[in-house]
């Protein structure tokens, strides 16, 4: 493989094992574990940006970059969620929204991709000025974005041993309703994708 032209679809695979990472240390009962997951939390979610912003730099931008972008997406989330839930932190019912959205969503973008429509960019093959905005807009993936890294990483500062019961009791309390905000994000991005998938199945 050529390292140089696949920096992009790199960072995008690489991700996916510094979140797994993260996630590893949350089994471990100390304060500098949980601290380090936190750390590498957030280095896996900016991960997210850079892949997107070394593709259109150095033009590496394709198809299989969009798809190893989007699968990267789904097993980090997925996995944060589910491991959330594991652990008692969440309700059950967040991996599942997630999981459901997940196979629903790229079930339908697997038919668009055959058609040569891409889930976002100029192939995108949301049509509609709303579908566009809920689905491929900066203002919705940033607003998404913030609200699950935010629910993420105070989830895991909640449950720092040690920490001071007042502030967890708080943080856990702001996490909680920024993990509602999160999946409801979660579910509105995907209504365009379904919306408009009648066309692809269209003679």
């Amino acid at each position: 493989m050529d390292i140089k032209n696949n920096t992009a679809n790199i960072v995008s695979v690489s991700r996916i094992f510094v979140a797994f990472a993260a996630i590893g240390l949350l089994y471990v009962h100390t304060t500098s574990a949980y601290i380090w997951a936190v750390v590498l939390t957030i280095i896996a979610f900016a991960m997210d940006g850079v892949d997107g912003y070394i593709a259109r730099k150095y033009n590496q931008t394709s198809e299989w970059g969009s798809v190893l972008d989007i699968m990267g997406d789904r097993i980090v989330e997925a996995s944060y969620w589910t491991v959330f839930a594991v652990l008692g932190w969440l309700n059950i019912i967040f991996p599942l929204i997630c999981i459901a959205r997940a196979f629903t969503t790229d079930s339908i973008r697997s038919v668009a991709l055959s058609k040569g429509m891409t889930a976002f960019g100029e192939k995108s093959m949301q049509s509609t000025a709303w579908g566009k905005f809920i689905c491929a807009s900066k203002f919705m993936r940033i607003s998404y974005a913030v609200a699950k890294v935010a629910a993420f990483v105070l989830l895991i500062v909640a449950y720092i041993p040690g920490l001071c019961s007042c502030v967890a009791d708080t943080t856990r309390l702001i996490a909680v309703i920024l993990a509602w905000i999160a999946i409801i994000f979660c579910v509105v991005r995907a209504i365009p994708v379904v919306a408009e998938s009648g066309k692809l199945f269209n003679k």
